[in-house]
């Protein structure tokens, strides 16, 4: 979960605010409510407590913490991008687990030696001013087995639930998830986390790509940066839903599994 990279350059940071701006997260709202989804409805019928799992992505003390990766990372950005989803998603969550679903947790976390961390991503990391494995108040960034690595307590896993540490973007890359989900007929995956833009939306495509329909829970999903949490957003619902249905925690509640 990178997330978007702020500008380092004075120039570009007061040219555009992307954080904290009330004019443009109102902005965002009413473009939210216009996006044509004319086959969701249909696609709520193939929701069924058999087929469905619900992914909860890298809700993890270094994205949703103060003095973790996104805090040192986004600087600028506050908590309140994802101090707003998260009472959403415990909503989801329980939900999922009323409903006995599949549930699925996410970790991005990586060795303590480095040693699955490529050149290019250390390189992106130092230029975000938050290396990998930088020490930090939370313990060392995004290293696994750190304090800051594991699920904050509001979203915690519970005993029986399936928790997979990963040393990617995407969940399908260097885990079994494929594998796990096919195991027990899965088709329709629920999604939410963080960030939008990174590990969210790979995860998305990847399961795409695998033939699985996805759900993107939109009040239950953030990133620092409003417009691209937009554009995450309206990118799911392009060409007919390119990369499944835009939901919110209600909508998604309130079917009858």
């Amino acid at each position: 979960m990178f997330g978007c990279i702020r500008s380092k350059n004075p120039k570009h940071a007061k040219s555009v605010n992307y954080y904290n701006n009330d004019n443009n997260n109102n902005e965002i709202s009413s473009h939210q409510q216009q996006l044509p989804q004319p086959h969701l409805e249909e696609a709520k019928n193939r929701i069924k407590k058999s087929n469905t799992a619900l992914l909860m992505i890298d809700f993890q003390r270094d994205f949703c913490s103060p003095s973790g990766y996104a805090d040192v990372a986004f600087e600028d950005a506050g908590q309140e991008w994802v101090e707003s989803i998260i009472p959403k998603a415990q909503q989801l969550l329980k939900w999922a687990r009323d409903k006995n679903l599949l549930i699925i947790h996410t970790r991005e976390g990586y060795s303590p030696d480095l040693s699955d961390v490529s050149e290019s991503k250390s390189r992106k990391s130092k230029a975000n001013n938050a290396p990998i494995g930088k020490q930090g108040p939370l313990g060392r960034l995004l290293i696994r087995g750190e304090y800051g690595q594991d699920t904050i307590d509001e979203l915690a896993s519970l005993p029986g639930e399936t928790v997979l540490d990963k040393s990617s973007f995407g969940t399908f890359c260097t885990t079994n998830l494929d594998s796990i989900l096919r195991q027990a007929g899965i088709e329709q995956v629920i999604l939410a986390g963080v960030t939008a833009d990174v590990c969210v939306h790979t995860t998305l495509r990847e399961a795409t790509d695998r033939g699985y329909e996805c759900w993107y829970v939109r009040d239950a999903i953030s990133t620092p940066d409003p417009f691209l949490r937009e554009a995450c957003e309206r990118m799911v619902v392009h060409e007919g839903g390119i990369w499944g249905w835009l939901v919110t925690v209600d909508e998604i509640t309130k079917l009858e599994l």
